[in-house]
């Protein structure tokens, strides 16, 4: 009587390899996560980590959740440790957002209402006239002993018809991922339009670099110091950036970058956003790029209304929140031209904001930008989106009366629709300035 066959007799080589290949895999991953040593292996290109996100958000449906979850908690996160260790200047709104310790703040308030705010036991400590808006913003602290929630909520049953709210912290929207190698020399910039004048309002801008030190760019704030950092050089150079091999949404461009953080703990105020938004306007700016997101404010709503009432354009970052989080601010306020991320298949950021507010989509991954010590960096973040359509929009901007009308028209037009057809909640009108993108990656 012969042996019973092994149970694997009957399968095939092809599912022995299959199998074999199988177990390798668990044998590695488990061999990763216990430590064991590993034999030495041929090197290999190693992916840069935006390739890394994309890859892994886009094919790898089972892990798409947690890996949106982290990339959309960062500045959740950035937050809270801002709150935890400036408990001194900062605290949170009941929403969890950052705002300045016991301040509050009144836009354009009748003198009646202040009076009535003092005699209630609250403190003036600022008054600044918002010069380019007709109008003057207020901060008041209230009464000794009461919170800033209960405070508010007091000027506000004192004053139905006033605008009060808490000092917010608008935070970036958008990281530098990864440094590239420094570029050297600068080309000419070409002669901008005498009408692409744009404004920014972000952190300081380093205008001695190779991308930016031919362009027609300045910035203010900081008392006159300048105070550059990451975030705002890389969105002014999307803007204006001109060099050998790097060119921004509008190369040359007459920019103006007003810096509302100066390297102090409560910057990104709204009062600091506010201040610049009067100071752009008052310039003349046609258009002004906000790459910072936060939640809603009521003074901030009143300021980008009186700016827009002057006919700029406010180009804003949805912010990198998630496709299900609330939408973020200004980029939500009516009016304001909303922008989204797309990777360099044309597929939109996973942690991108979403809602019927986005109005165009831009390249926000796969993206080069300037960076500090006069290198570039790849950039990712709906804040690099932004300035892109901001630059696109000045280029646009003509002579007549509703030119900005005239420049959105004329964009829309020349949107690339991607998404269900015709205007959606994820691209907007579509995508526009896919031509940055190739240019800053040569």
């Amino acid at each position: 009587m012969s042996p019973t066959p092994p149970a694997t007799a009957g399968i095939s080589a092809r599912r022995r390899r299959a199998a074999v290949l199988i177990l390798t895999v668990l044998a590695s991953r488990v061999e990763a996560q216990i430590g064991l040593p590993t034999l030495p292996t041929v090197p290999v290109p190693v992916p840069t980590p935006g390739q890394i996100i994309d890859r892994a958000t886009h094919e790898l449906a089972d892990t798409q959740d947690s890996l949106v979850n982290t990339l959309t908690g960062a500045r959740a996160a950035a937050a809270r440790a801002l709150i935890r260790e400036h408990r001194a200047l900062i605290e949170a709104d009941p929403d969890g957002a950052p705002i300045v310790r016991a301040e509050l703040l009144a836009y354009a308030p009748n003198a009646a209402s202040l009076h009535s705010a003092t005699a209630a036991g609250f403190e003036i400590v600022g008054r600044a006239a918002l010069g380019g808006l007709d109008g003057e913003l207020v901060t008041l602290r209230g009464p000794p002993g009461m919170s800033t929630r209960r405070a508010l909520k007091q000027l506000r049953r004192m004053d139905p018809a006033g605008d009060y709210d808490y000092n917010h912290i608008y935070l970036p929207s958008g990281t530098a991922l990864e440094a590239a190698p420094i570029v050297a020399g600068a080309a000419p910039a070409p002669a901008p339009s005498a009408d692409a004048r744009i404004g920014m309002i972000d952190s300081g801008v380093d205008l001695t670099h190779p991308a930016l030190a031919q362009s027609h760019a300045e910035q203010v704030g900081c008392d006159g110091h300048a105070i550059p950092a990451a975030h705002g050089t890389a969105v002014a150079s999307l803007i204006a950036g001109s060099a050998a091999d790097f060119r921004g949404a509008l190369p040359g461009a007459r920019l103006l970058a007003v810096d509302v953080y100066c390297a102090e703990v409560t910057g990104g105020s709204t009062d600091r956003v506010a201040a610049a938004f009067a100071t752009l306007t008052a310039a003349g700016v046609g258009v002004i790029n906000v790459s910072l997101v936060g939640p809603r404010n009521a003074t901030l709503a009143r300021v980008v209304a009186a700016v827009q009432a002057r006919g700029v354009l406010v180009v804003a970052a949805v912010g990198n929140d998630g496709p299900a989080a609330p939408p973020l601010y200004p980029a939500a306020l009516p009016g304001v031209i909303a922008v989204t991320g797309v990777d360099a298949r044309d597929r939109v950021l996973p942690e991108a904001g979403r809602g019927s507010h986005v109005v165009f989509a831009a390249p926000g991954a796969d993206l080069r930008a300037a960076a500090l010590k006069h290198g570039y960096a790849t950039v990712r973040g709906t804040s690099y989106a932004s300035p892109i359509v901001a630059g696109l929009l000045g280029g646009l901007l003509g002579r007549e009366p509703d030119r900005g009308t005239h420049a959105l028209q004329a964009l829309t037009l020349a949107a690339r629709d991607l998404g269900p057809r015709g205007r959606d909640a994820i691209y907007g009108f579509g995508l526009v300035g896919d031509a940055v993108r190739t240019a800053g990656l040569k």
